[in-house]
């Protein structure tokens, strides 16, 4: 898998784990629905995906910034 698809899917579900954990929008759609005593359990599903999420996105940023120092001590001094 690509770097940039490793961090993008990262902070795409750390954004959407926040805005649920940080906002009642998660509490004020299931309860629109009906599905009100899910509610239970929310915060044994978002902390722990937001604590992924945050780790799935420094992988990325981890796997970028050693192929740019491996490309980096790969490429020989111009010379005159």
């Amino acid at each position: 898998m690509k770097d940039a698809t490793i961090i993008k899917t990262g902070v795409a579900g750390s954004v959407i784990a926040a805005i649920c954990c940080v906002t009642p929008i998660l509490v004020v759609l299931f309860g629109a629905v009906g599905l009100a005593a899910w509610l239970g359990w929310i915060d044994y599903v978002l902390l722990p995906a937001l604590v992924l999420f945050l780790g799935i996105t420094g992988y990325g940023l981890w796997r970028r910034q050693r192929a740019a120092v491996c490309c980096a001590s790969n490429q020989e001094p111009a010379r005159e």
